[in-house]
């Protein structure tokens, strides 16, 4: 059984950790507003976001977001505009917020009542790596039945969780040669 990798690149390999493509493309499936929050129409569509019920706003408070209704008021009719450090605090908790609400239609996607999700697996580049240092590593698939704890980790951004869990109970089913893939060029699957 291969172990984790410790001193990736040492030869010239590229690539990225599988479960840091995996969080990207879970942030692709969430649709995340695409107006950078330091433009006006940006700002406005996260503050909707974040404020549009009783329910919304009390997730943006315990996200971070700890500003008076009277400030929010200012910003939303335009009389006032936002600090650099409140921007990033809205950013924050409107990612965090979008992540919560999405979670329970992305596990129902992607684990698609026990039929799973076929997860493509493009290998890193080696290029850069001497012949005598190279390795043979090819495309993979894999079908991934559970994705509760992949999902559960990205929700919390506890990448470190996701990184195990995506090692554990991802990549160790492609065989004795699960090490190969910790890290790859692309992370495909779509839902």
């Amino acid at each position: 059984m291969p172990e984790r990798i410790n001193e990736f690149g040492k030869f010239g390999a590229r690539g990225i950790k599988g479960h840091e493509l995996v969080a990207r493309q879970l942030d692709d499936l969430a649709g995340f507003v695409a107006t950078p929050v330091q433009q006006r129409r940006g700002l406005m569509a996260r503050l909707n976001y974040l404020t549009r019920s009783e329910h919304a706003r009390n997730a943006a408070r315990e996200a971070g977001l700890t500003v008076t209704d009277r400030t929010l008021k200012a910003w939303t009719e335009g009389k006032r505009s936002p600090s650099r450090k409140n921007l990033e605090r809205i950013e924050t908790a409107y990612r965090t917020v979008r992540r919560h609400n999405v979670a329970r239609y992305l596990l129902s996607r992607l684990n698609r009542r026990g039929r799973g999700t076929r997860v493509e697996f493009h290998p890193l580049s080696q290029s850069q790596v001497a012949r005598p240092f190279q390795r043979v590593v090819e495309y993979r698939h894999l079908n991934v039945r559970r994705w509760d704890g992949i999902v559960g980790a990205w929700v919390d951004h506890d990448y470190s969780r996701l990184d195990d869990v995506w090692v554990s109970e991802v990549v160790q089913d492609l065989g004795s040669q699960w090490g190969q893939y910790e890290y790859v060029s692309n992370i495909g699957f779509s839902a």
